[in-house]
């Protein structure tokens, strides 16, 4: 029997660095709301069944986006941290699921992953026990800097890579892994990190650059350029 493929989409947060009134999922792009953008790319693929949206309790915004009455999509109720939306999803998802099906979480806020990036994930991930991640190895130089915000030192960026999303692993350990990371009080910003804290290495999937997450104003207009090309 083939496994099944679900998306988790956590879209509980604010966003606060975009400095917007609006949840930054819910900003305008190109006409579009990014949210719609994000689940329209995802939902393309054929090997998804169904999206997991996490919302929160107080969201105004859902009902007036594009998936808000699609039978592919199922809103379930964010949580505190994203840890806890992404936590709800799969909780609802093991309702129906195989403990060995996939799970692919994806920010609400990147709306330009590339079908292929999706396609390469899945061809990667398929046959592995624990799953992976998409990113890209880091380009620019870094710097370790103080508080003061003087330069420390530099930092060898050989082996040190970009963690994006889809995050793609089996939803009986994803489930089990992230209920013990928040149990020991741990509040874990990307699904991997779970899975490194229970011991198992996840795979690193080359994706490409311009599956951006929109986190500040210009990066919108970045993604209408990514999205329009």
């Amino acid at each position: 029997m083939s496994e099944s493929y679900w998306a988790v989409v956590p879209a509980a947060g604010v966003g606060q660095r975009m400095g917007s009134e609006i949840p930054k999922q819910y900003l305008d792009l190109l006409g579009r709301r990014v949210i719609d953008h994000t689940l329209q790319r995802l939902l393309a693929h054929p090997l998804i069944d169904k999206a997991y949206v996490a919302l929160s309790e107080t969201d105004v915004y859902w009902t007036q986006t594009e998936h808000a009455n699609d039978a592919r999509v199922v809103r379930v109720s964010g949580g505190d941290e994203r840890c806890h939306s992404v936590l709800n999803a799969l909780r609802a998802i093991g309702l129906q699921a195989d403990a060995d099906d996939w799970v692919l979480v994806h920010d609400a806020a990147r709306p330009c992953v590339a079908e292929s990036d999706l396609n390469r994930l899945v061809e990667t991930l398929r046959h592995h026990a624990v799953g992976g991640l998409l990113g890209v190895p880091v380009q620019d130089t870094l710097k370790l800097v103080s508080d003061d915000k003087h330069v420390v030192q530099a930092v060898q960026r050989s082996g040190l890579w970009q963690a994006y999303t889809p995050q793609m692993f089996r939803l009986g350990l994803l489930t089990e892994v992230l209920e013990q990371a928040i149990e020991q009080g741990k509040l874990v910003t990307d699904d991997a990190s779970a899975i490194e804290l229970a011991g198992y290495s996840p795979v690193m999937v080359e994706g490409h650059t311009g599956n951006i997450k929109i986190t500040r104003p210009a990066d919108l207009q970045l993604a209408a350029f990514y999205l329009s090309q």
